[in-house]
């Protein structure tokens, strides 16, 4: 099965965090993730989630500390996903390719029902918020 590696923005905001509703009919759609995508050759990690955070959202992040690493395996491939903490430099957000976002306190994030690839970096921000 092909491995397709992935970046995820974590976006912080007054103490929220966003959490992205992918499209009804997409792959995994209806399920929420943190908003980010492909990385393509000769693209950085944080290249990438620039790029991508551009594309699905018309926004500019500044890019902190990487999060984590995971790897889920789906029917359809494996995933392996980057995820790093991020501050919105933009007022707004357009949805190119979700269908809602919410922010969500560290302590609302169980209320979506997330893509498994996100659920590793969700028990880490959890952990972190009890500490």
């Amino acid at each position: 099965m092909r491995i397709i590696s992935v970046v995820g923005a974590v976006i912080h905001r007054d103490g929220r965090i966003l959490a992205a509703q992918r499209k009804i009919g997409s792959k995994l759609g209806g399920m929420w993730e943190f908003p980010g995508g492909k990385i393509e050759p000769n693209e950085s990690p944080k290249e990438a989630l620039r790029r991508e955070i551009q594309e699905e959202l018309e926004a500019e992040i500044e890019i902190g500390d990487q999060i984590c690493t995971a790897t889920h395996h789906y029917d359809f491939a494996t995933i392996q996903l980057t995820t790093f903490s991020c501050i919105l430099s933009s007022d707004s957000l357009v949805l190119n390719d979700h269908d809602e976002t919410r922010w969500l306190l560290p302590g609302e994030l169980d209320t979506v029902n997330w893509a498994p690839a996100d659920i590793p970096t969700i028990k880490l921000l959890k952990d972190e918020a009890v500490t």
